[in-house]
């Protein structure tokens, strides 16, 4: 697999949440875990499922967090 992004992470589906038209698949990256929300058609074409090796590729132009 060849892509643009620089950041790959490579880590364990632990779970996998469908709704409606989008699921959130949860990934854990030797402990810390990152969820990605992707379209359940994603998810059906990816054949992903929980236990599967995968890589949470993030391409991100701007994060935000707030507080108080």
């Amino acid at each position: 697999m060849k892509i643009s992004a620089r950041n790959t992470l490579k880590g364990r589906i632990v779970e996998i949440t469908k709704g409606a038209t989008t699921s959130h698949v949860r990934i854990d990256i030797g402990g810390a875990t990152v969820t990605a929300s992707i379209t359940n058609e994603a998810v059906d074409e990816l054949q992903l499922a929980v236990g599967r090796q995968a890589y949470a590729v993030i391409k991100v132009s701007d994060v935000m967090v707030g507080v108080e």
